[in-house]
């Protein structure tokens, strides 16, 4: 399906012209899809229309001060959106349900792969919380307390607290407008940042045992096998994060992440530093992503999976 583009203007027409709205996310969510998803949700609550967010997966407790305060009317779903969702197969289980019949998508990602039958894209963007920033701005929404903490946890989240390289100075223009409206922002980071679980050390222990160092220790390799969130008793919450691990290691340029998905199903998530586009590696293995931030999915055994990342992953560090 080729969507139809739709500028700034274009979004929030399509946003005033609908109603009924059902909201998804992406499975395995993080900050930057809930966050957009709620807030979202929110601004077109306030502006008298009936919406509610869905996602195909839990959504983790630590994102509870923003999710559980939202509240959903009973209504009958019409038009279906999606935000911060690059490809329909990140809906995971939703996939199936809703392929053919989302009317908009809400993206930030270039990697983006058509599949709504309308597209608002920034590319430009840090997160997809920023995109949804300028449609509730530009819709004349007055942003509240619960809005502003999920668009300050999605862009906080999706730029490492401000780090990675997709950080601009529009992102902190609007995370300083969001932190002048008063909410506790160092909380929040503490929470997305600075705390971790008791089984999310066990787990971390677990796969540094297993990271190996190749191609004259410019890639790191890690992987998180089902037995290890068995034996840790980690949950898809816990491993929050745990990607930049192999990244952040001396002298590597490309850190690459194994997780088993299921006995034969590897969903592989990779970090680079430039000049190392992993968005490409990754898009020869059907997946994609931002430039420094990819993944992808692999059915195989572990060795034909470590195969397959490392074929590729040492071609581009060798051109």
């Amino acid at each position: 399906m080729k969507s139809k583009r739709l500028d700034l203007s274009g979004v929030c027409s399509f946003l005033s012209e609908h109603d009924n709205y059902l909201i998804l996310t992406h499975g395995m969510p993080d900050g930057d899809t809930l966050g957009s998803a709620y807030a979202l949700c929110s601004g077109l609550i306030k502006l008298g229309k009936k919406a509610k967010v869905v996602c195909p997966d839990p959504i983790p407790a630590h994102y509870g001060y923003f999710t559980n305060a939202v509240s959903f009317p009973e209504f009958s779903e019409e038009t279906v959106i999606s935000a911060d969702v690059a490809d329909i197969k990140l809906l995971g289980a939703l996939a199936e349900k809703y392929e053919g019949k989302i009317e908009l998508a809400i993206d930030h990602h270039v990697s983006h792969r058509d599949f709504a039958k309308n597209l608002f894209l920034d590319g430009t963007a840090a997160a997809c919380a920023e995109c949804v920033y300028d449609i509730l701005n530009t819709m004349h929404i007055a942003i509240d307390e619960i809005m502003v903490q999920a668009i300050y946890t999605g862009i906080s989240t999706d730029t490492g607290c401000f780090k990675f390289s997709n950080t601009t100075p529009k992102t902190h223009v609007i995370a300083a407008e969001l932190m002048a409206s008063g909410i506790d922002f160092s909380e929040i980071n503490r929470v997305m940042f600075d705390t971790k679980s008791k089984s999310r050390m066990e787990i971390e222990k677990m796969a540094l045992g297993s990271v190996e160092l190749l191609y004259r220790d410019r890639c790191a390799l890690m992987a998180v096998t089902s037995k290890m969130l068995r034996e840790s008793g980690c949950t898809d919450a816990d491993l929050d994060g745990i990607t930049a691990i192999p990244r952040s290691i001396e002298g590597v340029q490309i850190g690459v992440t194994m997780r088993q998905k299921a006995p034969k199903v590897w969903k592989i998530s990779m970090r680079s530093y430039p000049p190392f586009d992993v968005a490409a590696i990754c898009a020869k293995m059907n997946g994609g992503g931002h430039k420094y931030a990819a993944g992808c999915e692999i059915v195989g055994t572990k060795r034909q999976a470590r195969e397959e990342i490392l074929k590729h992953v040492r071609k581009a560090l060798e051109d």
